[in-house]
């Protein structure tokens, strides 16, 4: 890529988009392609076409999807796979029709096996069965990928797929039913630590920014008391003008590890590849010390950080970065997903990436940007 490329963002207003635009703007690429969901349906495959027709971009990064948390992906199954299987092969597709120089394609790492070793490895794609809980979802990444290798293979292309781990950062989802862990967690101790303090212009700024089941600023504090309830913040009956009894409750055991990035490091190692690896790269590095002559190197790499924590500790970090001071309560009835989920980064490390960012520093960072939005 060079400054002057035509360089089409799907999905840049998202959690990954955005921080690739950015990531992009800062580096001095000045002929940046973006449209909302309003002006360019990605489910359908003939605004697309005249989009691409028009447009003629000439590199692609496919950050748009359908995506949320375990409650989400569980209940939404049908949503999941169709939404995602309709966006990826109309881009993917394009792409390839409209001379397309290099395409990379955002998946997931929920690609692997429930039962996979761990750390996860590119090549344990495949080789048993999918957690249940997100199986639609990592289906449609599957395809996305081997989409892209099939295009590879047949037509030459040079369509990338990366799997990042769990992302979180400042443009993320924080509706409390359908957003990923982390950023769920963060909202749920910051009206904690509010409902706690009867700190109610702060419950109310919160609402009016991500309204929950039509509670908004405007509802009473017996309606706003009664959603946030059902959503895990539970409050007991204040006494007084002084501090009011609150605790959050978390979905599963809390004992599942998990890996999470910052969005600004997931960015950073998109353009890195999209400027300095192609897939020859990539397969090369995949193959390197295999000595089976029937090894198929995969066309995909891991993004991540290769630490992982786990849900109790995360909550706990979260709720001392809050300033919550109740109680946390795990609810073992409800599903933990996967145990244990990290990734294997030796080939990004091998093509000469590595993240920046610790998750205390991204928590600090994440927290004082909503807060700053709120």
């Amino acid at each position: 890529m060079n400054k002057n490329s035509k360089i089409y963002i799907a999905g840049h207003t998202g959690l990954v988009g955005s921080a690739i635009t950015e990531v992009l703007k800062s580096k001095g690429y000045n002929n940046l392609l973006v449209r909302t969901s309003s002006e360019l349906d990605l489910t359908q495959q003939n605004p697309v076409d005249e989009f691409f027709a028009k447009e003629k971009p000439e590199y692609v990064f496919i950050a748009a999807a359908k995506v949320g948390g375990i409650v989400a992906n569980n209940t939404l199954r049908a949503d999941f796979i169709l939404t995602n299987l309709l966006i990826q092969n109309n881009l993917i597709s394009s792409s390839w029709k409209y001379g397309v120089k290099k395409l990379l394609f955002l998946g997931s790492t929920c690609i692997y096996p429930g039962d996979a070793p761990q750390p996860l490895k590119e090549d344990y794609l495949l080789t048993s069965q999918l957690e249940h809980t997100n199986e639609p979802y990592a289906i449609a990444k599957i395809a996305g990928l081997k989409l892209c290798e099939s295009f590879n293979i047949q037509y030459h292309t040079d369509f990338i797929s990366v799997m990042p781990t769990n992302l979180y950062g400042f443009s993320d989802n924080y509706d409390l039913e359908k957003s990923h862990v982390l950023p769920a967690l963060l909202r749920k101790f910051h009206l904690g630590k509010c409902l706690e303090n009867n700190d109610w212009d702060s419950v109310r700024k919160d609402l009016a920014r991500y309204p929950v089941e039509g509670i908004s600023a405007g509802s009473s504090e017996e309606q706003i008391i009664s959603v946030l309830d059902k959503f895990g913040i539970q409050t007991a009956t204040s006494h007084g003008a002084g501090k009011r009894e609150v605790s959050v409750s978390i979905w599963g055991s809390g004992n599942p590890l998990r890996e999470f990035m910052h969005s600004g490091d997931m960015a950073e190692a998109c353009v890195f590849i999209m400027e300095n690896v192609g897939v020859k790269e990539i397969t090369e590095i995949h193959k390197k010390g295999k000595r089976d002559p029937q090894y198929y190197p995969p066309h995909f790499l891991n993004i991540g950080t290769g630490e992982e924590i786990s849900i109790k500790d995360l909550a706990k970090k979260i709720k001392s970065l809050t300033g919550f001071s109740g109680k946390i309560a795990f609810d073992s009835s409800k599903p933990d997903g996967t145990m244990r989920k990290v990734s294997d980064t030796t080939v990004l490390h091998g093509l000469g990436y590595a993240h920046k960012v610790t998750l205390d520093q991204g928590l600090s960072a994440t927290y004082a940007r909503y807060l700053k939005y709120i």
